[in-house]
């Protein structure tokens, strides 16, 4: 009866679901177009560090989703330890009244103990399952799952023909983000370096270290222990994976059977989430507009090199959607943007005098320096991109002009004129580097 309670209900049309390492990132994607986001707790959640939610996070993230026709899904995709169990049941009882849409997890047990408390909810198969084929689905599918997070090793015809034997079963893809080295990230390093678990959320990641080899040692810069490995002296960053981007490929994601379109990076900043959240939204449109299949290509040629060269990354990988092998950036840690994040426009304007203020002024939160005379790109939802100079900066507070404000340990809240446009809140603001 759990399980049918559980496979009536289908998510409706194309999805994008976006990280959420807290209440502003959640806030950002949904303003940006996200569907729905995804989210946890550190105990439960492969996400230990830089992620604030607790609780309250959770109930307040779910109300607000709700109050936008927006859903939550909660990860619990740890792979749990009987010393995890009583906390895990006393957290299933404390989320009673405001369960999210889905819960996201991996482990046989814990979808056990999930659809015993709550077989109304949704159980969608995490990626870290390493549900790669046919018949894994359709076992996972006869246990109550209604969506699959397929592993990102699974090819564009393997989806298809997932897709065609199990039309009724919901597949999720990964379209973009950091890669791990391991299949379908169940990494042991971590924990053989530093007793980090990555499969506990904690992960250290080693694959992204710079490497010594000297003759028959191996060592990690600035970590221990060391590995023993035959090869001549060189620096290299020998498990760097580059990103996953599947911008180009949505047309084709979509016509293989995934509904659901996801990204990752609930550790990364407001600014890639807007970012990434506004391209993909826009590819998805593109992707299901009338266009010429000549146009939605140039279209999707264009957001592609925005990500390419917008954003801090590691270099961009269509991972195993095309090819048996994804690639791997072994010169760099990452790639750095001829682009850095200034601001983001705050929502809640209720201690200010606007009267103050001239008509058109816009707040902003400093997050790297703003000077009278910049050249700004603010990008707007639909992944519009408005340029202006930045003629005028006001105290958020006083009202009183400044020539610049800073962000980090400085950081000013700030208005900055901007001339008959509306700017909606969480939109963010970015400089070209010289």
């Amino acid at each position: 009866m759990k399980q049918e309670k559980n496979n009536k209900k289908q998510a409706p049309g194309l999805e994008l679901l976006s990280p959420a390492g807290n209440m502003l990132k959640l806030k950002t994607a949904f303003a940006y177009g996200a569907d729905a986001v995804y989210l946890g707790v550190p105990d439960f959640s492969l996400r230990v560090r830089i992620n604030d939610f607790d609780l309250a996070g959770i109930k307040d993230g779910i109300l607000y989703a709700r109050e936008r026709g927006k859903r939550v899904y909660l990860t619990v995709n740890i792979f749990a330890h009987n010393k995890h169990l009583p906390a895990l049941i006393k957290f299933l009882k404390k989320i009673e009244k405001f369960l999210p849409d889905a819960f996201i997890a991996s482990d046989p047990g814990i979808i056990s103990l999930l659809q015993e408390y709550y077989p109304q909810v949704e159980i969608h198969l995490s990626t870290q399952a390493n549900c790669t084929n046919l018949e894994a689905a359709r076992f996972w599918q006869k246990q109550g799952v209604t969506r699959i997070v397929l592993g990102r090793e699974v090819s564009l015809k393997e989806i298809k023909k997932i897709h065609q034997a199990l039309p009724d079963l919901e597949l999720e893809y990964f379209a973009h983000g950091a890669m791990c080295m391991a299949y379908s990230g169940r990494c042991f390093l971590s924990s053989l370096f530093v007793g980090r678990s990555a499969n506990l959320g904690d992960c250290a990641q080693p694959c992204r270290w710079q490497y010594d080899v000297n003759h028959y040692r191996i060592k990690a810069r600035g970590h221990e222990p060391e590995l023993e490995l035959v090869e001549e002296k060189h620096g290299a960053y020998l498990l760097n994976s580059l990103d996953l981007c599947l911008v180009r490929q949505i047309p084709d994601l979509i016509k293989a059977g995934v509904v659901s379109f996801k990204i990752e990076g609930r550790a990364k900043s407001v600014y890639y989430q807007a970012v990434v959240t506004a391209v993909y939204k826009r590819a998805l449109e593109i992707a299901q507009s009338k266009l010429s299949g000549a146009k939605k290509e140039k279209e999707l040629q264009f957001l592609y090199k925005e990500l390419e060269t917008k954003l801090v990354h590691r270099g961009y990988t269509s991972g195993f959607l095309e090819k048996e092998k994804a690639g791997q950036n072994v010169k760099d840690a990452k790639k750095k943007s001829n682009y850095e994040f200034c601001g983001q426009v705050l929502a809640d304007l209720s201690v200010v005098d606007r009267k103050k203020l001239p008509k058109g002024a816009v707040a902003f939160k400093v997050h790297n320096t703003l000077k009278q005379g910049d050249d700004v790109e603010i990008v707007l939802p639909g992944y519009k991109v408005l340029k202006i100079k930045i003629d005028c900066l006001y105290d958020f507070v006083s009202g009183e002009k400044l020539t610049e404000a800073h962000g980090g340990g400085g950081s000013k809240e700030v208005f900055i004129l901007i001339k008959d446009s509306l700017v909606p809140p969480y939109s963010v603001l970015r400089r070209k580097l010289k």
